[in-house]
């Protein structure tokens, strides 16, 4: 959130340790992407957006409960184990696994078949993470419409094609 999109490097720490950085301290910090000013300026304004539109964090909850009810759904109707993590607008269907609460539990997951609903995500015109161990990042330019040709895509995948 703090570029707005664009990518930035920030950190913090207690006040006695931040206080060490310059200019306050004598210790100097910099890099490539420290204050960015055009990462800023997309920060500020994406901020700006959130405060003038304060019902946006709902519209993105209620984006990612409906894509994975959907992949939820989808499996149950196809016979398909699959266990779909959510945080908020962070979404991704794990295929063969009835839970995904820790590393181990997803490394057991099904890549292979995850590979093949990509393949058919990609050509249904769906832009999903290539890998299994990434989320989606539902966005607030998503609409209800994308979330059910996305779920449809995966519904219709795991029907037709051996996933």
């Amino acid at each position: 959130m703090i570029g707005g999109g664009l990518p930035v490097g920030a950190y913090g720490g207690r006040r006695d340790l931040m206080e060490q950085i310059a200019p306050s301290g004598p210790v100097y910090q910099a890099g490539t992407l420290s204050g960015s000013p055009p990462a800023m300026a997309a920060g500020i304004a994406a901020l700006d957006v959130l405060r003038e539109n304060p019902g946006l964090y709902e519209r993105l909850e209620r984006l990612g409960d409906r894509l994975e009810t959907g992949f939820a759904d989808a499996a149950a109707a196809a016979g398909t184990v699959c266990t779909v993590g959510r945080v908020g607008s962070m979404v991704t269907p794990f295929i063969g696994i009835e839970r995904a609460r820790s590393f181990d539990d997803v490394k057991r997951a099904d890549r292979e078949r995850f590979g093949r609903l990509h393949a058919a995500w990609l050509e249904s015109g769906i832009l999903w993470p290539p890998s299994q161990f990434e989320t989606a990042f539902l966005s607030t330019t998503h609409s209800d419409e994308d979330v059910d040709r996305t779920v449809e895509s995966f519904a219709r995948t795991l029907s037709t094609v051996s996933v």
